[in-house]
């Protein structure tokens, strides 16, 4: 039973880390073509954001459940990282209404990903 739950921790952490990886590569792969168009940074920032956009279609792809699911409980773990995006980089603190609604969208990820499923 142990080596059961160990593989389910382990099985919960990769996929909480994928979908980490996966909203990163989003959110630079718009974030570039942003500082292109309103900050007047180079056109060449649009060959990183294209190849991030590329790793966030391969990363997810890589879970082994429904497409729909992965991409449902993915939009918790996106908002989550957005607004974590927001304070490091942007460097805008998030107020406690952002940090809740963060904490109900992983909520809603972790019912989604981890509810029990008839095999």
């Amino acid at each position: 039973m142990a080596a059961s739950h160990a593989r389910e921790v382990v099985a919960a952490l990769s996929t909480c880390g994928l979908f980490l990886l996966t909203a990163v590569a989003e959110i630079l792969g718009c974030y570039l073509p942003y500082l292109w168009l309103r900050q007047g940074r180079s056109a060449w920032l649009l060959v990183p954001a294209a190849g991030a956009l590329c790793a966030f279609v391969y990363l997810l792809s890589l879970h082994p459940t429904a497409a729909g699911r992965v991409y449902a409980a993915y939009g918790g773990v996106y908002v989550t990282v957005a607004l974590l995006w927001l304070w490091l980089v942007d460097s805008v603190r998030p107020t406690r209404w952002d940090l809740a609604g963060a904490a109900v969208c992983l909520l809603g990820m972790g019912i989604i990903m981890f509810a029990p499923r008839a095999t």
